[in-house]
């Protein structure tokens, strides 16, 4: 009768570790850095990652965004995206990771692969290899809802009461505080001429004159702010002082092209 009680609560376990698949969740979180990057969306690839995994059909949000309700309150309902990169030679090998909220992996694609020289176009290559098997693999939500995990911390023993100790004066602070991180200054170019938005399921396409896509936005949680891709390029466009600019990066260098966008 123990043997019998013993094995069913194995097989219970082992199908229920199965049964937690991508289908499980509806949200994805990404990090505004990979842990490989030097900086924050290096070569584009947090927003390639975020536009890859809602063309997939997950929502997706930036982790340091404002959050849905049922998600800032219970972030076990998201699944949180990882890339790793396996340094070799000659070449760029990316891995994306997608994890439950106890670090458990739910998926891991193979390994996106990409030999060429010039370096945003090699990570994005790789990014998009390694999202390929992502997306053969079937996807639909099913409705789950996941307990929130708490910590429970185990209480401290009462300290034994000191005499208190006397209170030295206080000290004015010399050392100034330290300044933020100023933004880095784009490369600013012309708008080439008059693009045209046509509506789509997620956002819209700019099309010009001949007619042809120069751009796919895609909406983001933010207002005016979409994120834009053309297959070799990927990054931001964004509304500022009325204008639209295209922001990218180009040899490691920050590049916003204007734009004369007509909705």
């Amino acid at each position: 009768m123990k043997r019998f009680a013993l094995l069913f609560l194995v097989m219970f376990s082992v199908s229920g570790y199965a049964q937690n698949t991508i289908n499980n969740y509806k949200y994805v979180l990404i990090p505004e850095r990979f842990d490989f990057s030097r900086e924050d969306n290096q070569y584009g690839l947090n927003t390639l990652a975020k536009m890859l995994l809602e063309e997939k059909g997950f929502t997706a949000y930036f982790d340091n965004t404002d959050l849905p309700k049922e998600l800032a309150g219970n972030k076990c309902n998201a699944l949180k995206a990882e890339v790793t990169q396996r340094k070799a030679l000659f070449a760029t090998n990316l891995t994306l990771v997608l994890k439950d909220c106890q670090g458990n992996i739910i998926f891991k694609s193979k390994e996106g692969k990409s030999r060429e020289k010039e370096f945003n176009t090699s990570y994005n290559m790789a990014m998009r290899d390694a999202f390929a098997s992502l997306k053969d693999e079937p996807y639909t939500y099913n409705g789950t809802t996941h307990a929130r995990t708490e910590v429970v911390a185990t209480p401290a023993p009462a300290p034994v009461a000191a005499a208190p100790a006397p209170t030295p004066a206080p000290v004015a602070s010399t050392t100034a505080p330290a300044p933020a991180p100023a933004p880095a200054t784009p490369t600013v170019k012309d708008a080439a001429g008059t693009l045209y938005a046509q509506a789509i399921a997620n956002g819209y396409q700019l099309i010009d004159t001949a007619p042809k896509i120069v751009l796919t936005l895609l909406k983001t949680s933010m207002q005016d702010c979409f994120i834009a891709e053309n297959g070799a390029v990927h990054g931001l466009v964004v509304k500022r002082n009325g204008d639209w600019y295209f922001e990218h990066y180009k040899d490691n260098q920050l590049v916003a092209e204007k734009l004369l966008i007509k909705f």
